[in-house]
């Protein structure tokens, strides 16, 4: 199991100008190879594979008046450009034959230098190390000063230097581990804790227990002041040096929200983690929902996380289907008296007499369907739950499992 540990890292001026080269020489690799495969495309040519391209874009170039200045960067940082480029043609053809899951990719592109996200990679043999000081030493760039909020659990096999959109530096370190063998940092909880999750939108989540979480709302909260940057920022000449500021104005309130957002799921996820052997959650259809009229809702909740800390910390991790009615049965008589409309929040069941609570009945019948629920006399209902299988790696920016289905959490 890939893991990423990323840290904000601090660039001196001089270090800035050099990464800035990295990032270019990098990007016009990228470009160079795409263009390299395109044309051979076109003129119904196999395109050389093997070390055909490195001799080609890289070797040979730098001898050239037009590209003489890949010889100021790392190789290694060359090198990673072309093998990015292998890798996004071999996902986009495997897409096209139907192997790949998820949604479907596009043929490359050019990279831009206009682009809101810049990286560069240093893998093993870029002899890039941390020093006994913790700065971060990499091969033509110097020693960056680094924020440590964490200390990094075994050696990384790979170092990505990123810029985001809004001028901040981060180091992105990839740690392999077993899934599982972090399970012994924290006491291990009740071996029959469980716990089921509606996931909502008023509600951010209600669990099977009874406790409610509220919504943060963080984009909602933060709307008025994104708004007058934008509007700021529209006002601007194109290509001035004020619409350059402006702009950074506007990427650093949205990493504000978006930095927000992410410590508020990182804080629950791990506390849900922590607290249960067991966790059950819906099959949604995040990208169905967020091409409705609640789009905004669904991306400002973002929900995330469990999915991948589960299989870290050897927990057990069940999706019951998008189609279980859950919002239709009674948690208390399990009797069914069909759906619902939205604005329904409570109901009484005419079977028994229960007052339903929606989001609570719901997350019981989460929790029900995928087998953690125990009766009166210790046996489980519903079949056994299995481990998840996480599905790629963790990412700067937050891995979000993909869902299907075709319903609100709020039903």
């Amino acid at each position: 199991m890939q893991l990423r540990y990323t840290f904000r890292v601090h660039p001196e001026p001089g270090q800035r100008r050099a990464l800035a080269r990295a990032f270019g020489c990098a990007r016009v690799v990228f470009n160079d190879a795409v263009r390299a495969r395109e044309d051979a495309r076109a003129a119904n040519e196999p395109y050389p594979s093997g070390a055909a391209p490195s001799k080609r874009l890289i070797t040979e170039a730098r001898h050239t008046p037009e590209r003489a200045w890949l010889g100021e960067v790392s190789s290694v940082v060359l090198q990673q450009a072309l093998r990015d480029v292998e890798v996004a043609y071999r996902n986009f053809f495997a897409s096209l034959k139907g192997k790949r899951k998820g949604p479907k990719v596009g043929a490359p592109r050019f990279k831009s230098r206009k682009d809101a996200r810049q990286a560069i990679r240093f893998t093993a043999n870029a002899r890039w190390k941390i020093t006994g000081r913790g700065r971060l030493v990499l091969p033509k760039i110097g020693e960056l000063r680094v924020t440590w909020s964490r200390v990094l659990p075994v050696t990384p096999s790979s170092v990505t230097v990123i810029k985001d959109a809004a001028g901040r530096y981060f180091a992105s370190f990839v740690i392999d581990t077993d899934p599982g063998t972090d399970r012994a940092r924290w006491e291990a909880p009740d071996p029959d804790s469980a716990v089921g999750i509606d996931l909502g939108l008023t509600t951010f989540a209600v669990l099977s227990a009874g406790t409610r979480i509220a919504s943060p709302r963080f984009l909602r909260r933060a709307e008025k002041r994104l708004k007058m940057a934008q509007r700021n920022l529209s006002r601007k000449e194109k290509g001035s040096k004020n619409r350059e500021k402006a702009r950074l104005k506007v990427a650093r309130a949205h990493a504000r929200v978006a930095d927000a957002r992410k410590e508020f799921h990182h804080q629950l996820s791990t506390k849900l983690i922590r607290e249960n052997q067991a966790i059950a959650v819906e099959d949604l259809a995040v990208s169905g929902l967020a091409r409705t009229r609640l789009a905004k809702s669904i991306h400002d909740a973002g929900w995330s996380q469990l999915e991948y800390k589960a299989k870290r910390y050897g927990r057990v991790f069940v999706k019951i289907g998008r189609f279980e009615p859950t919002s239709q049965i009674c948690s208390a008589c399990v009797h069914r008296d069909g759906p619902k409309p939205l604005h329904v929040r409570e109901w009484t069941c005419p079977a028994c007499g229960t007052v339903c609570d929606r989001d609570h009945n719901a997350s019981i019948n989460v929790k029900t369907a995928a087998g953690l629920a125990v009766t009166a006399c210790g046996a489980k209902v519903g079949p056994e739950p299995v481990l998840a299988q996480r599905e790629e790696t963790g990412s700067h920016g937050i891995t979000h499992p993909r869902r299907a289905g075709q319903r609100h959490s709020n039903r």
